[in-house]
C-alpha cells in the first residue's frame, strides 16, 4: 500500500516540525546569533566586505584545485581543454581576490550593480506587459527603484564598493536570523 503524495508531504511536515520543535533553543540561539553578525555587518560593513571577498577567494581556490583533481582523473570527458580553462580562471581569479581585495570589492558590486539594473529593466518590461491587471504599479515601482540603486551605486564607485557587501550580507543576516528566532521562540512557546 502506497502513500500519496499528500499523505507524504504532511508526513516531512509533521516531521519537520518536531524537529523544530524538539531543538527550538538551538534554532533560537542560532538566529540570536545570526542577527548579531548582521548588525556587526552593518555596523562594519567594509571589514564584513573584505571577510566575504576573501572567502571568496579561497573557495574559488578550494573548488578550482578539487575540480583540477577530478579533471586529471577523468581527461577523456568531453570538453576536457574548457573544463580546464574554466578551473584555471577559478584559481586565478581566487588569488586576485586574496592579492587584492578592493579590486576583488570593486568587481563583484559592478556585477551587482549589472543585476539590480537587469532586474530593474525586466521589472519596468513585466509590469509595463501586465498593466492592466491590478496593482501593476508596484511592480512598475519595484523596477524603478532597482534602476535607480543601480545608477546610485554606480555613480558612488568606488566608494560604494567598501559597504555594499557588507550592508547586504549584515540584511541577509537579520532577515535569516530573525526569521529563524522568531519562528523558534514561537514553536517553544505554542
Amino acid at each position: 500500500m502506497s502513500m500519496s503524495l499528500d499523505q507524504a508531504a504532511e508526513v516531512y511536515r509533521e516531521a519537520m516540525r518536531a524537529t523544530v520543535k524538539r531543538y527550538s533553543l538551538w534554532y533560537l540561539i542560532e538566529g540570536i546569533l545570526l542577527v548579531v553578525a548582521g548588525v556587526l555587518a552593518i555596523i562594519y560593513p567594509v571589514f564584513s566586505s573584505v571577510a566575504v571577498i576573501l572567502l571568496l577567494g579561497w573557495l574559488l581556490i578550494f573548488s578550482g584545485i578539487l575540480q583540477c583533481i577530478g579533471l586529471f582523473y577523468a581527461r577523456h570527458v568531453p570538453n576536457f581543454w574548457l573544463q580546464l580553462i574554466s578551473v584555471f580562471l577559478a584559481v586565478l581569479i581566487g588569488f586576485l581576490f586574496l592579492r587584492d581585495p578592493a579590486q576583488g570589492l570593486v568587481t563583484v558590486t559592478l556585477l551587482l550593480i549589472v543585476f539590480f539594473m537587469i532586474e530593474g529593466i525586466s521589472k519596468v518590461v513585466f509590469s509595463l506587459t501586465i498593466r492592466p491587471f491590478p496593482h501593476w504599479g508596484w511592480v512598475l515601482v519595484s523596477g524603478i527603484i532597482g534602476i535607480l540603486l543601480s545608477l546610485f551605486l554606480l555613480i558612488s564607485l568606488p566608494v560604494t564598493a567598501l559597504w555594499l557587501i557588507g550592508l547586504l550580507l549584515g540584511i541577509q543576516l537579520i532577515s535569516v536570523g530573525g526569521a529563524l528566532a522568531q519562528l523558534a521562540w514561537k514553536v517553544r512557546h505554542s
